[in-house]
C-alpha cells in the first residue's frame, strides 16, 4: 500500500489569546487596563458609529497618548459591553462604540480553547501567541494557555517597553521569568510604545542593559515598528509617516548590527496602509536594507490590515507578495493572521487560502515555508 506523503505543519505565527476586558489581565488595576483599552480604541482605524441609529463618527475623545497617568485620560465613561463584545463610551449624552475587536467576542475575550477550535476547524497545527497592553501583560496566563496545549501552542513575553529606561532591572527580571520559569518562547518589542517617555533611540544608550540580557536569554525576538515619535500607529498617508518609518527601520539595523546572532523577525509585514497608492501598494527601494541580514524575517499578514480596502483573495496584494519572495526570499517570511482581529474581514480558513490557494507564483516548497516552515524554524521547533 502506498503510504501519502506526510503534511507540513501550518504555523500562524501572529494569534491572541486574551483575558475579558473587564479583567486586570496582569495590570495592578482593572482602571489601568481599560485605560490602554480606551487608548487603543481612539488610536485605532476601524470606524466607529453612534449605537441608536449606527450613524458614522470619530473616535475622537478616548485619548491618544500611552497612558502612563491612566488618571488624565478624558472622563467618558469608557466600559465594556460583554454581551456584545465591544466597548461603548459616551460623549455629549450619546452612546459611541466601533469594532476593533472582531464582533463575535462575548466579554472581550479569546480563550485558548476557542483559538484552537478555529484551528482544528481551518487546519491550522500551532500558533504563536502575542501580547498588546491592549489585551493584557500577564505572561503567567500566557504559559497556563501553553500548558493546556502544549503541542499547539507557543508564546511571547510581554515587555513594558515605557518602563525599560526608568526601571530597568525590574524589567530585565519579568523577561528573565517569563522565559526561564514560565516558559515561553520569544519577545515581542513594540517600538512605538518606547516614545510615550523618551525620544533616545531603543536600539542602545539606555536601552543597552534591556537588550544585553534579552539577547542573553536566546530566544527569537519579534519587533512592531511603527513611524517613530507622535505617530502611534501608522495607518495614515504621507511623507511623514513613510520617513518615519524608515527610520525606526534605520534604529532597527543599528540594532541588529550590535546583536548580530540574535534570530528575530518584523511583525505585521510593512505598515501597508501608508504605502497604499490607490489599488496598488508602491514600496520605495530602501524598505528592503534590513533583509541584507540573514536572521531578520518578515510578516506575511494582508487581510487584518487592509481588509478594509481589498476583499478576499487580495488580488491586489498578489503582486507584493512575489516582490516579497524575490526581494527576502519565502524562506524568511512566516505567514501571520492577527487572529481573532483578523475575523473583522474574513474567516480564519480564508486567511490561509488565500495564499495557499490563489497565488499561483508560489512554488510547493514557497507555500511550505510561507505557511509554517519559517515559523519552525525560528522557534527552532
Amino acid at each position: 500500500m502506498k503510504r501519502s506523503k506526510r503534511r507540513e505543519a501550518i504555523i500562524d505565527s501572529h494569534a491572541y489569546c486574551f483575558q475579558p476586558g473587564d479583567d486586570r489581565a496582569g495590570f495592578a488595576t482593572l482602571e489601568e487596563h481599560l485605560a490602554w483599552i480606551q487608548t487603543s480604541q481612539g488610536q485605532h482605524h476601524q470606524p466607529a458609529w453612534r449605537v441608536r441609529d449606527r450613524a458614522p463618527v470619530p473616535s475622537e475623545g478616548l485619548g491618544k497618548e500611552t497612558p502612563l497617568d491612566w488618571s488624565k485620560l478624558p472622563d467618558v465613561n469608557f466600559r465594556v459591553d460583554r454581551d456584545r463584545g465591544r466597548v461603548t463610551w459616551t460623549i455629549e449624552g450619546e452612546d459611541i462604540t466601533k469594532q476593533f475587536y472582531p464582533p463575535n467576542l462575548r466579554n472581550l475575550e479569546f480563550t485558548p480553547h476557542s483559538l484552537i477550535a478555529e484551528m482544528d476547524y481551518s487546519g491550522v497545527d500551532l500558533a504563536l501567541l502575542h501580547s498588546n497592553p491592549m489585551l493584557g501583560r500577564d505572561s503567567v496566563f500566557l504559559s497556563e494557555c501553553v500548558a493546556q496545549y502544549p503541542d499547539r501552542l507557543r508564546a511571547m513575553a510581554p515587555v513594558d517597553e515605557w518602563r525599560i529606561l526608568s526601571d530597568t532591572d525590574s524589567v530585565i527580571e519579568q523577561i528573565r521569568k517569563a522565559i526561564s520559569e514560565e516558559g515561553l518562547h520569544a519577545v515581542k518589542f513594540n517600538a512605538g510604545l518606547v516614545y510615550s517617555v523618551s525620544l533616545e533611540p531603543w536600539s542602545d544608550g539606555g536601552y543597552r542593559p534591556f537588550w544585553e540580557a534579552v539577547t542573553e536569554l536566546g530566544v527569537p525576538v519579534f519587533f512592531t515598528l511603527g513611524a517613530g515619535p507622535g505617530t502611534a500607529r501608522a495607518a495614515t498617508n504621507g511623507s511623514k509617516h513613510i520617513d518615519g518609518y524608515l527610520k525606526e527601520q534605520r534604529i532597527l539595523i543599528d540594532w541588529m548590527n550590535r546583536y548580530p546572532g540574535t534570530v528575530c523577525s518584523m511583525t505585521h509585514g510593512f505598515p501597508w496602509r501608508i504605502f497604499l497608492r490607490g489599488n496598488k501598494i508602491q514600496l520605495p527601494d530602501e524598505i528592503w536594507d534590513p533583509f541584507t541580514n540573514p536572521q531578520l524575517s518578515l510578516e506575511v499578514c494582508f487581510p487584518v490590515r487592509i481588509g478594509d480596502f481589498f476583499d478576499f483573495p487580495y488580488r491586489e496584494v498578489w503582486s507584493t507578495l512575489e516582490l516579497m519572495v524575490d526581494k527576502i526570499g519565502a524562506d524568511r517570511l512566516l505567514w501571520g493572521t492577527d487572529m481573532p482581529f483578523q475575523n473583522r474581514f474574513c474567516t480564519y480558513r480564508q486567511s490561509r487560502d488565500w495564499i495557499e490557494k490563489y497565488c499561483s507564483f508560489l512554488g510547493l516548497e514557497d507555500r511550505s515555508n510561507i505557511l509554517g516552515g519559517t515559523c519552525a524554524r525560528i522557534l527552532a521547533l
